[in-house]
């Protein structure tokens, strides 16, 4: 105990010391844990970040808060384009053809023939630019069937029947620049099925059933730009490269296929490509040097697959590349430099992923990384540098603080008084008040010590959190590495355990009273002072063990912002992982058990006696006595509840809403 508070004024001092400003040699140069403002020579704290306030004089603290990086941008600066050409090209309203289908409507050269039931394409004027057939019952396109629409645009046929195409259905549409083909149930594409089509640069294929592509099946298309073939059957892309037929292509959505690899060919001459989605498919293996071409790539998306391994180099060459995600793909692990290729990366998506090697990866050399997703939001104290990182909170701590918000920062600090103060309180009314049983005031005395030195922990977790207020993140692994994190731990496992011990020690002294009152087993004062020894040298062990053997162990208390080792995954070692789950769901779940069953068999020996004899006034005492030794249990065991639930839990690797404050439970003991 002695050596426990005599450490205390170092940690008070460690936590409350002001931390020095750091210096960098380029003043543009932000320091970990801050941002620039735009081109000002002004850095701010991370938590300014896009907070509603415009804290920077030129307002670049409230830029760049929703993520769009990728083909949000390239979709965004797109439309804006094509709007000011739509608006200066503006069709009139007046008909302009002299052919219009029955039930069809007709304004400028646009035909609109949604939804009325068609069954074939019905004729019209060889001068329509639009033709809308989107919601009927084609069920296939013949030879020539649109030959006579010399001047046509536009061609939407989604949401029909279409299972086959004739592999000249789409001769002479020189102008045609969008053709719409998705929701529908065509199975393949045939050889030179668009080949007169020069000028297209949308093709829209998804929602098919497409399960093979036929060689030269894209060629003629010189002009294309975007191709969407979302939620098809394809089971691999042709060896032969893309881009040999199509040399414009510049956006790829093979999202929701079966696609199982990825080889080098396929990508080599796409120069042009901005954007290549291949989520949802079933890839298990891409070919080193893939991508090594698509220096104009801008979106990479590989996420929902079954890579269990990516190439070192795989990014090599994507000089352009603003967002990658390779979420929710079961890898092993990611190599320290498989992102240094990538110095205009600003978004990078690593959910669902487990990286037991997260210290070695290079993130810190992605300066233009301006958002990141993780499973974990430890991990986000690898990327102090991002402006924002998701998850943004554990429950625990947050971006900003160690404690992750004020409810949970203003109940630290009261219960940390309530526990020392309450405690000390009896300790001092049972040093001066006589009783007769001094055996159970000695276990007093000593539950209430153990109960202190919790709020002894919570005062040090609560001056860190104020010394570390809205920059947590900028110190977290140097914190949760640290010798006062390590001590403040073993300090709160101390308290812990003690206290369960003692509580089932004094339980178990009051069982055997109640239960068994002719007995002639009494705790004399040496036996009490032996056991009460006993528990804290047991209980000091328990807590010093993970710091002596350190190599078993690794940093067992520094795996959250508090210090407290309840929280396991895949990382953890597994001596840790057994420790800790033979304490608190082993010692602690049969210290419970014990204590229920004690308490259930001390309260019916009292009802059967009771009914039994008049003479009582001994007994009565020691019932008394066990009745308020009862509510301290009944407090204790509602803070002894969440810990087992927590620990399963986080054995079973579900996310659990309920924090920590279970570890600032303790009882005031009366």
């Amino acid at each position: 105990m002695k050596l426990l508070l005599s450490i205390l004024p170092s940690l008070f001092y460690a936590a409350t010391k002001p931390d020095p400003l750091r210096s960098w040699p380029d003043g543009r140069v932000c320091p970990l844990g801050q941002f620039p403002c735009g081109n000002l020579s002004i850095c701010l704290p991370q938590a300014l970040h896009c907070n509603g306030v415009e804290d920077c004089d030129n307002g670049a603290d409230e830029e760049n808060c929703v993520d769009n990086s990728g083909w949000l941008q390239i979709l965004g600066d797109m439309l804006a384009s094509r709007n000011s050409r739509a608006t200066a090209d503006a069709e009139l309203d007046a008909c302009l053809l002299e052919l219009v289908p029955e039930r069809c409507r007709c304004r400028g050269r646009t035909v609109d023939c949604t939804a009325r039931d068609l069954s074939t394409v019905p004729p019209a004027s060889s001068n329509v630019t639009k033709m809308d057939l989107k919601k009927n019952k084609i069920c296939s396109l013949l030879d020539n069937q649109f030959a006579t629409f010399k001047s046509l645009e536009k061609l939407f046929l989604q949401n029909n029947k279409i299972r086959s195409i004739s592999p000249k259905a789409f001769a002479g549409l020189f102008q045609l620049k969008m053709l719409f083909l998705s929701h529908n149930k065509i199975t393949q594409l045939k050889p030179r099925l668009f080949e007169d089509l020069h000028r297209l640069e949308w093709l829209m294929l998804d929602n098919n059933r497409i399960a093979r592509i036929a060689p030269a099946a894209f060629a003629g298309l010189t002009s294309l730009y975007f191709l969407y073939m979302l939620n098809n059957s394809l089971t691999k892309i042709p060896n032969a490269s893309l881009c040999a037929e199509a040399p414009k292509l510049s956006w790829l959505e093979l999202e929701g296929n079966r696609i199982r690899a990825v080889r080098r060919a396929v990508f080599q001459e796409c120069r042009d490509f901005t954007v290549l989605v291949l989520r949802r498919n079933k890839i298990r293996w891409i070919q080193d040097g893939t991508f090594s071409k698509l220096n104009r790539l801008v979106e990479l998306d590989l996420s929902a697959n079954s890579l269990g391994e990516l190439p070192p180099s795989l990014f090599q060459g994507l000089v352009g590349l603003q967002q990658l995600n390779i979420s929710y793909n079961p890898l092993k692990q990611i190599f320290p430099g498989q992102f240094e290729s990538l110095p205009q990366l600003r978004s990078l998506s690593l959910e669902g992923l487990e990286i037991p090697n997260i210290r070695n990866v290079t993130l810190q050399k992605l300066t233009n990384l301006s958002h990141i997703y993780f499973k974990k939001f430890q991990y986000c104290s690898y990327a102090p540098h991002v402006r924002s990182c998701k998850p943004n909170t554990d429950g625990i701590s947050s971006f900003e603080n160690l404690l992750a918000n004020i409810i949970l920062r203003v109940f630290v600090w009261v219960i940390a008084c309530i526990t020392c103060f309450g405690n000390l309180f009896v300790i001092c009314m049972r040093s001066f008040i006589v009783t007769e049983n001094s055996e159970h005031t000695m276990a007093i005395k000593s539950l209430c010590c153990a109960d202190c030195l919790m709020g002894i922990y919570l005062f040090v977790i609560g001056a860190f959190d104020l010394k570390y207020s809205g920059e947590y993140n900028k110190h977290a692994q140097v914190w949760m590495a640290s010798l006062q994190c390590q001590l403040v731990g073993s300090l709160a496992m101390l308290s812990s355990e003690v206290s369960v011990l003692l509580l089932t020690y004094v339980t178990l002294e009051k069982y055997f009273s109640i239960v068994f009152p002719f007995s002639h087993y009494r705790a004399g004062k040496k036996q009490t002072i032996s056991m009460l020894v006993i528990i804290w040298l047991l209980g000091l062990s328990l807590s010093i063990v993970p710091l002596w053997c350190k190599d078993s162990f690794g940093n067992y208390y520094g795996r959250n912002g508090v210090c407290f080792p309840l929280q396991s995954d895949v990382s953890e070692r597994p001596s840790a992982r057994g420790y800790s789950t033979g304490i608190y769901l082993g010692l602690n779940l049969v210290a419970f058990i014990t204590i229920v069953f004690a308490y259930t068999s001390m309260f019916y020996s009292i009802h059967i006696t009771a009914s039994k004899t008049a003479e009582r006034s001994v007994y009565s005492r020691e019932v008394a006595i066990a009745k308020r030794f009862f509510f301290i249990v009944f407090t204790d065991a509602l803070c002894w509840i969440p810990i087992f639930l927590l620990k399963l839990l986080s054995l079973l690797q579900v996310p659990s809403p309920l924090g920590w404050s279970f570890s600032s439970c303790q009882s005031t003991v009366p």
